[in-house]
């Protein structure tokens, strides 16, 4: 019957002969829109019959395929695209299927034209939202044949990018038929996003690299250019903006593996590119995600080149200023502790000159200098995070730096040998250097809670060690720290400013929070200040960092009593280059003294004590006349000129104590204060300082002790304090505390294995014992001590015992409950 049908089209089904009458007897005549009407009418009326349509379509687009009569197979793809647009009743999905295999088929042709007529079509049908889900439908080799096009070698270059621009629309197309239909295949599922992302990204890598562009994100009713890296741009961005948050880590591998593989961390021009439209095209609210996916790629890549390893890290910072507007996530710790480890790791391969604990034959050699590349870069992405927090956020990754930084103390172990102190100096430098990038911009109302104890005194630390470098650190982060309204630049010099007007400076009166905490640290910082004056290794850059952190202080911190005390350690500054007990160079004595100048020239102005001034200003002239080797002109230049014979200087070149106190004290300021000199005080710190032996500090509390105490006369001779003294002190603190220990040990055992009967006895006994002991302390209370002469003599000269009732005692608190 069949065969019979096939022979008579008369006995041919109506939707076969409405089918065969779209086509033309010339291909080239184009499709019968007359008859293309009355199909799609047929097909409207009787939509029961559109899968048998779509199939017999597919049946004459396959014949003609084959037979290479590509000008039918043009009319059979118009004429699927127009039923498709028209039709959205339930049995479309039938119709679907028989018009996705048509165009997997064209897609198999070798023919670039079928290839990108297929694509065409499929991007056509991408775009109709359909009324009924499909729950079998697979785009499978779709993805895999749109990426293949994409990575189209063709030898003709323009058919070439022909093909790459319809495998990155038809990707498109795929993305935007799936993504938001939860029925469909995930596009989301590692096996096809590495797939779909490397195939963008490899198109997007052919943009020539100096071409300048916006990293903004392009609007959709941009005209599209026929550029591939354009359009798989504006597809990725596309993409990426669909993404919710569990798909994230699946849509970013693809990139990091793809740059890998491709070697593009190094140039890292296309990395941060690829990132910052991956940045600007995510939800804000995921942009931590990101962060977190480049920081655990940095730990896998630990091991590989310091220029990859840097290249992840640029990535990182630039990353991370644009994550500023949403968020770096909960675990903002854990970015900081990642890159510090990251850190600590460049310094061990650095000085062990390999990747692994043990130099192996055949181990990539490190090239020192790209591992001090990659801890600069470090560091400035340390920064980039840093400036992206709050200022209580920023406090405690300071304090959480400060926790990794190595110092001599039962908080922070050091390493010993000389291996180890290179390692400790130089994890302390970088550690310092990161501090620094941190401080840098901070700003805070309330400095107690910004900066505890617990992250000055380690901070502090550091002066004291013969370190210029370190100390110049922790210099410059006290200044960055304390400069509230950026001010540093304008104290990059030194110089004596005649008007300070013209410096437009703005100080705050001091508010409450600054007087408490200038009372809890003030001693500490002027100390540490006065033990940084006292350094052989001071260089010029250490004398700008501390006359920049005592007019921080002065600006910033400073009441009348904080500007008192600042122009006694001044003072005591100048003592100690006039003094010299440490055999200071002739430099350094003259620094010292024109560092006083340069800052009493300041303060006095700012003081605005008439007397104050005049008295500055008449000592500044004296040594522009006579001594101009001791004012920062001539110091704190390119080639400084002092002079050798600093211990004779003639005392109207100096700024003298007893005349400033007197002026200042004139004005109302504290002039006992002002008259009493400046003394460092001493603190358990001073054991690491090489200044002063432990003989020498302690003979000199010895000695303190001793003078203070108003039995001076009486006190026997203070015993002498010797190695073996301290020795014998700390192994019988020991003993004492085994014996205890043990005594303790005894008396649980004993409560836990005696019988009852004993442990009631031994309790009753103690109990009789403290029962007399209270009979004897009542009877004294009750019973009042005798007078001189036995009787207390009543009001009329009668003699009589007195007792006073038991409720008008008084008893000692101890006994009263």
């Amino acid at each position: 019957m069949y065969g019979v049908c096939g022979c008579c089209g008369a006995l041919r089904p109506r939707y076969k002969r409405l089918v065969d009458n779209i086509f033309p007897e010339d291909s080239e005549d184009g499709l019968v829109k007359a008859n293309m009407e009355k199909l799609t009418f047929y097909a409207l009326s009787a939509p029961e019959k559109l899968d048998r349509i779509g199939a017999y379509l597919s049946e004459r687009l396959s014949r003609d395929v084959s037979r290479h009569r590509y000008g039918y197979v043009c009319i059979a793809m118009e004429a699927l695209d127009q039923l498709l647009m028209a039709c959205h009743c339930q049995s479309i999905n039938l119709f679907v299927e028989s018009f996705l295999k048509m165009v997997a088929k064209l897609l198999e042709s070798e023919k670039p034209n079928l290839q990108i007529l297929g694509t065409n079509s499929f991007v056509k049908f991408a775009n109709i939202e359909e009324d009924t889900p499909s729950y079998h439908r697979s785009y499978d080799f779709f993805v895999s044949r749109f990426s293949e096009m994409c990575h189209s070698s063709y030898e003709d270059m323009e058919i070439r990018t022909k093909i790459r621009m319809a495998g990155i629309k038809g990707l498109q197309g795929v993305v935007r038929k799936t993504v938001n239909d939860e029925l469909q295949a995930n596009i989301w599922d590692p096996q096809h996003m590495d797939k779909i992302v490397p195939s963008l990204l490899y198109n997007l890598q052919q943009v020539e690299e100096t071409e300048s562009r916006s990293p903004s994100p392009l609007q959709n009713t941009e005209k599209e250019k026929e550029i591939p890296a354009e359009l798989a741009e504006r597809c990725l961005r596309e993409l990426l903006g669909r993404a919710a948050y569990g798909n994230i880590k699946n849509a970013i591998k693809p990139v990091l593996m793809h740059l890998d593989n491709h070697s593009l961390w190094e140039p890292k021009v296309f990395a941060i590119r690829c990132f910052k439209i991956i940045m600007y095209s995510i939800q804000p609210q995921h942009s931590h995600l990101v962060i977190q996916q480049l920081l655990s790629h940095l730990d896998a890549n630990s091991k590989s080149a310091a220029t990859v390893r840097a290249g992840i890290v640029e990535v990182l910072s630039e990353a991370a200023v644009i994550a500023a507007t949403g968020s770096v996530g909960p675990t903002v710790l854990e970015v900081f502790n990642t890159l510090l480890r990251q850190l600590r790791l460049s310094i061990d391969y650095e000085l062990t000159g390999s990747y692994d604990s043990a130099v192996n034959i055949g181990t990539k050699i490190i090239k020192e200098h790209e591992e001090r590349m990659f801890q600069e870069a470090v560091i400035k992405t340390i920064g980039s995070f840093a400036s992206t927090l709050p200022a209580y956020q920023r406090s405690e990754v300071m304090l959480f730096i400060m926790g990794k930084v190595p110092l001599p103390s039962m908080h922070h172990p050091m390493e010993h040998g000389k291996a180890g102190e290179s390692r400790n100096r130089l994890i302390q430098i970088m550690l310092l250097k990161s501090l620094l990038q941190v401080s840098l911009g901070f700003q805070c109302s309330n400095m107690l809670t910004a900066l505890p104890s617990s992250f000055l005194d380690p901070l502090l630390s550091p002066t004291l060690m013969e370190d210029a470098e370190l100390r110049l650190f922790v210099l410059e982060i006290l200044v960055s720290l304390i400069d509230r309204h950026d001010s540093r630049h304008k104290f990059s010099s030194i110089s004596t400013v005649p008007d300070i007007a013209v410096l437009k400076l703005k100080v705050d009166k001091c508010s409450r929070q600054d007087t408490l905490f200038m009372k809890k640290h003030s001693q500490q910082l002027y100390r540490h200040i006065y033990l940084s004056c006292n350094d052989p290794c001071n260089v010029q850059t250490h004398y700008e960092a501390l006359y920049a952190l005592l007019v921080m202080i002065s600006i910033e911190l400073a009441n009348e009593e904080v500007v008192v005390d600042l122009i006694r350690l001044v003072l005591a500054v100048q003592d100690l280059a006039l003094s010299n007990d440490d055999n200071l160079p002739a430099y350094n004595r003259c620094a010292l003294h024109a560092l006083c100048a340069a800052y009493l020239n300041l303060i006095s102005q700012l003081t605005t004590v008439p007397a104050f001034c005049q008295h500055i200003h008449e000592v500044i002239e004296m040594r522009q006349k006579d001594g101009s080797y001791l004012l920062p002109e001539d110091i704190f230049v390119e080639k400084p000129r002092w002079s050798k014979s600093a211990d004779h200087i003639e005392t109207e070149l100096l700024f003298l104590q007893s005349k400033v106190s007197e002026v200042l004290g004139g004005s109302g300021y504290n002039s006992d204060r002002l008259s009493t000199p400046y003394v460092p005080q001493l603190t358990d710190e001073d054991r690491l300082s090489k200044r002063k032996s432990i003989g020498e500090t302690m003979s000199l509390q010895v000695e303190v002790e001793s003078r203070n105490s108003p039995e001076k006369e009486e006190k026997a001779p203070a015993e002498e304090i010797t190695f073996e003294t301290l020795k014998k002190a700390i192994v019988d603190s020991v003993a004492v505390e085994e014996q205890e220990r043990e005594r303790r040990r005894q008396v649980v055992e004993k409560f836990q294995k005696a019988p009852f009967e004993e442990i009631a006895a031994h309790c009753g006994a103690r109990a009789s014992l403290l029962q007399s002991k209270l009979n004897q302390i009542f009877e004294l209370t009750i019973r009042p001590p005798p007078s001189p002469s036995g009787t207390i003599t009543a009001a009329y000269g009668q003699s009589q015992n007195h007792s006073i009732p038991v409720y008008e005692m008084k008893f000692p608190d101890l006994c009263v409950y």
